[in-house]
């Protein structure tokens, strides 16, 4: 079969056609660099007709000293006679910008394999590399403002694998974020912690709304952490359902509140409960009795004498004598008893599921006791101290516990008037 001259140059006709209907700028050079083929994409982009490029040199289209990249690029081709795959930044004359591009370049070479030229095409990337800047600029200002929030910040897919985990996240797991990653929760923490927190997961994504949950875990040392967790669901088409977490150690917060909680049912002399607390309690035990019909008791206890032991000790003497009568009053406590300092030398103690007759012994047996304590301070000898004591117990007609309260300070007084040192019951 032969191939007459008219079919070479339809084919040659159709060749030029699909070379100038592709995008990507195709061209090639020749050892000088001169140009001795370009498609119609490179000519537009010159804003050249043929005959103006074909024969020219890159220095007629491209600032050289701002495509560096272009030069080197032709330089290794030629003299090393190798494929060439990379990125050029070139400034284009005719449109007074730089443009990015991704080439491959080829040598061409002669029937005696000689280097002659070479081919390229260019492809423009240069929206794609702006794009990327601009994801890669807000990635890195996300990322910034991520790790340094004040929170732990973490996405979990509902197969418990970590998408993403914030500085502090891996800080606190004592790991790297390129680590965590990737993985599964249950890989990075121990299980029950890990199961923990994965309890408060499922609950957004069963009920698929924000869940802002207390968490308290241990850490390594066995101390109690606690955290305000914030969880949304937070959902991509075509992938697993997840979650943002954003958890915050309130650990200070929390011992604060517990400090000041403490501080307010607590008597900062002794150390022993408040009337506050006392009163509160008194009631919710006296309810408890009433309705279980159960025996409840009533104990209080007031230091003979108390001004003549500050006058003789001074304040900080008598400051010193009460904690000692705290101490040792605390010392005789069963774990249900409720022991508070009334004010100033006066105690109670509620006695719940406790007969009138085993609250005299008991309150007999702390007499003894109180008379028995020798107190040393900042004076020549051991102080003494000896205490009356009136005990009541919850009769079936109180109407309430202040029936109950008025008993027992109705047999102090009586164990005052009567000689005090002595423990009398109503």
């Amino acid at each position: 079969m032969s191939i007459n001259k008219n079919t070479v140059a339809d084919f040659d006709y159709i060749k030029d056609q699909v070379l100038d209907s592709i995008d990507s700028f195709i061209y090639t050079k020749d050892l000088q660099g001169n140009y001795t083929y370009v498609n119609q994409a490179v000519l537009n982009l010159f804003e050249k007709s043929l005959d103006q490029v074909i024969g020219f040199a890159d220095t007629n289209f491209f600032d050289l000293s701002l495509s560096k990249e272009l030069k080197n690029n032709d330089r290794e081709v030629i003299e090393k006679g190798i494929r060439v795959e990379n990125e050029e930044s070139s400034f284009i004359r005719a449109k007074n910008e730089v443009r990015i591009f991704k080439v491959v370049k080829k040598p061409l070479f002669d029937l005696h394999g000689n280097v002659i030229g070479i081919c390229g095409i260019s492809t423009d990337i240069t929206v794609e590399k702006k794009l990327q800047e601009q994801v890669a600029e807000q990635s890195f200002l996300l990322d910034t403002m991520l790790n340094n929030i004040d929170s732990h910040i973490y996405v979990k897919d509902s197969e418990r694998t970590f998408l993403y985990v914030n500085t502090r996240t891996a800080d606190l797991f004592g790991n790297s974020a390129a680590n965590i990653i990737g993985k599964k929760d249950i890989d990075i923490l121990p299980k029950n912690i890990a199961d923990h927190f994965y309890t408060s997961d499922k609950k957004v994504f069963e009920t698929k709304t924000k869940q802002v949950i207390e968490e308290t875990v241990k850490d390594e040392k066995g101390n109690n952490c606690h955290y305000i967790s914030t969880k949304v669901p937070f959902n991509q088409p075509g992938k697993l359902p997840a979650i943002i977490g954003f958890s915050t150690e309130v650990t200070e917060l929390f011992e604060l509140k517990e400090k000041f909680k403490q501080l307010a049912n607590i008597d900062s002399l002794t150390n022993l409960y408040n009337r506050r607390y006392f009163t509160l309690h008194i009631e919710k035990e006296y309810l408890r009795a009433k309705r279980y019909s159960h025996p409840m008791t009533l104990i209080s206890i007031d230091i003979d004498h108390f001004k003549s032991i500050n006058d003789k000790y001074g304040h900080p003497g008598g400051d010193q004598i009460l904690i000692a009568v705290a101490n040792k009053l605390k010392a005789s406590l069963r774990q249900t008893d409720i022991l508070a300092r009334i004010g100033g030398e006066e105690f109670s103690i509620i006695l719940p599921n406790t007969s009138i007759a085993s609250a005299i012994q008991f309150a007999e047996r702390i007499r003894v006791e109180q008379s028995e304590l020798r107190i040393t301070g900042e004076w020549d000898s051991e102080a003494s101290i000896s205490v009356s004591i009136g005990v009541s117990s919850l009769l079936t007609g109180d109407k309430s516990f202040d029936e109950l309260l008025s008993r027992t300070d109705k047999a102090l007084y009586q164990a005052k008037k009567s000689g005090r040192n002595r423990v009398c019951h109503l």
